[in-house]
């Protein structure tokens, strides 16, 4: 039994997030009955929820209960209520992006994973994913394309110019590269590095770097990959890769398109980590199409609880919460976005129920 007692902020937002968010909660306290660990939590508002009721998307009280937490759970934000906001003030750019830059999240680890169970769903042909695919991708989180400065628009006498600067420091390059080399040695102990360095100075720098840290971990084999060619490998051989790690931008785009290969955005989590607050969340948005009507995937966010949970070094609580979602898989209990043509499909509510009840 696990004495374990930690306390986190529940920033469930908008959209599907709260209906996702209660499910991962109830699992959470279910694996927790069983361990004999505890999870308190403050729920706070964020992202368009921040801005109806605090007016703005990330509110000085929200910045406060996940101060005071040892990790965030985050659900997700934005919709079509709130895009007639300035730019900057959105949920979207208002919330997530300040939050982790305010905490310094400097490294996103996405898990790509197809399950056995799931290969009908993905895209990819099944005699190239049989038995599934698992693969990690790191993100360089706060540095690159998305923060660099100076970035703005302009005229130019008739015409029209707009600047996006594309800024690392090595240090920056050096610690992602560290975050990737450990996650490897808990895997099959490779890297792929991907990058641009026939085009761009920033990459080459990024490659130099991360052969340069390849040198204190011997067991780990680093490969290197332009990201047109990784973006092409992702759809023709997933299982070739183990971790990839790249830039904020080619991350971006490259764990979007992991997720879509893996079958639904509805089972991917990730976890945003770099200094003692981390954050969890699914990768879904939003998605407001379904909010209120109990048919969202709540997977994703109850595998965020388990990210959070192994964050906390509660290994085998975690891996409970990853068995009891596959054995709901493979039972049939699953939301539509899983289902066979043809099946019954669950709601949000009877998929938390059914996982819980495994638990």
């Amino acid at each position: 039994m696990s004495e374990h007692h930690h306390h986190i902020a529940v920033l469930a937002g908008d959209g599907i997030g709260p209906e996702v968010m209660a499910q991962a909660l109830k699992v959470l306290d279910a694996v927790s009955g069983k361990f004999g660990f505890t999870v308190s939590r403050k729920v706070a508002f964020v992202g368009g929820a921040g801005i109806d009721h605090c007016g703005k998307a990330l509110p000085e009280e929200t910045i406060r209960a996940c101060e005071e937490a040892d990790a965030v759970l985050f659900g997700s934000v934005g919709g079509p209520k709130w895009e007639h906001l300035p730019a900057n003030e959105q949920p979207e750019r208002g919330a997530l992006l300040p939050l982790r830059k305010h905490f310094g999240l400097y490294a996103n680890l996405r898990p790509g994973v197809c399950l056995p169970a799931l290969t009908h769903a993905s895209p990819i042909k099944n005699e190239l994913i049989e038995g599934g695919f698992d693969i990690l991708c790191v993100r360089e989180l706060t540095g690159g394309l998305y923060f660099g400065q100076p970035r703005f628009r302009e005229r130019e006498g008739d015409d029209e110019v707009v600047v996006d600067t594309m800024r690392y420091h090595k240090s920056e390059m050096v610690r992602i590269a560290k975050v990737a080399f450990e996650a490897a040695r808990g895997r099959r102990k490779r890297v792929t590095s991907v990058d641009k360095a026939n085009v761009l100075t920033n990459s080459l720098l990024w490659r130099e770097t991360m052969i340069e840290v390849s040198k204190d971990y011997p067991d780990v084999e680093l490969l290197h990959m332009y990201v047109d060619n990784a973006a092409m490998q992702l759809v023709r051989n997933p299982n070739q890769f183990d971790v990839i790690v790249t830039s904020n931008m080619f991350g971006d785009i490259l764990t979007d398109e992991a997720s879509v290969i893996s079958g639904s955005l509805g089972m991917l989590s990730s976890a945003s980590v770099g200094a003692e607050v981390a954050l969890f969340e699914p990768i879904h948005g939003s998605y407001p199409q379904a909010a209120g009507k109990n048919i969202a995937n709540p997977m994703a966010a109850i595998l965020s609880g388990a990210l959070l949970l192994e964050h906390f070094g509660l290994k085998e609580e975690a891996e409970t919460i990853r068995q009891a979602v596959d054995h709901t898989i493979r039972d049939g209990f699953v939301t539509e976005d899983l289902a066979r043509p043809g099946e019954r499909s669950c709601t949000t509510t009877e998929v938390g129920d059914r996982i819980r009840a495994r638990i």
